[in-house]
């Protein structure tokens, strides 16, 4: 039996969080895609896609809500963007990611608001200085997260 077509990409666009604590730490998750635990599991940010007539700072909020329990009122501009494509669950996407920075005490992530997707692919969370984000051997999303957080911190 030869396979279908592949499945014509999703365009989306994603509202994304750098969660700063007080010793100039963000705060990232672990996840993997659990349709292919052949591939390494990666760190990222909290946030994902808006939904229908969401804008992408409203995305933001609700979505790190949801993944960490911590509630936020505005986020301020667009620090980052980021254009990706890659494949999750089978699903070819096409992702515009907008970053917003929030500054925070640091605090215990909660799981209660994890969607069915987030409870079979989050492993887990960490809070990484700049120096860990670059001597790490693992992927971490954004790519140039390190400089990144170094500038938010430089002011």
């Amino acid at each position: 039996m030869t396979p279908g077509p592949a499945p014509e990409p999703l365009d989306r666009v994603a509202g994304r969080v750098l969660v700063i604590d007080e010793h100039g730490c963000v705060l990232l998750f672990r996840g993997r895609d659990s349709t292919r635990p052949d591939l390494p599991a990666w760190w990222f940010t909290p946030g994902g896609g808006a939904d229908a007539g969401e804008g992408v700072e409203e995305a933001a909020r609700r979505e790190l809500h949801e993944e960490t329990g911590l509630r936020v009122g505005g986020l301020g501009p667009v620090v980052h963007e980021r254009h990706t494509t890659f494949t999750f669950e089978g699903q070819p996407i096409r992702q515009t990611e907008h970053f917003f920075a929030v500054r925070v005490a640091r605090f215990e992530p909660v799981s209660d608001g994890w969607n069915e997707i987030e409870r079979r692919s989050m492993l887990g969370h960490r809070w990484w200085s700049a120096a860990e984000i670059e001597a790490a051997d693992e992927q971490i999303y954004p790519e140039a997260l390190a400089e990144l957080l170094r500038a938010l911190l430089a002011g």
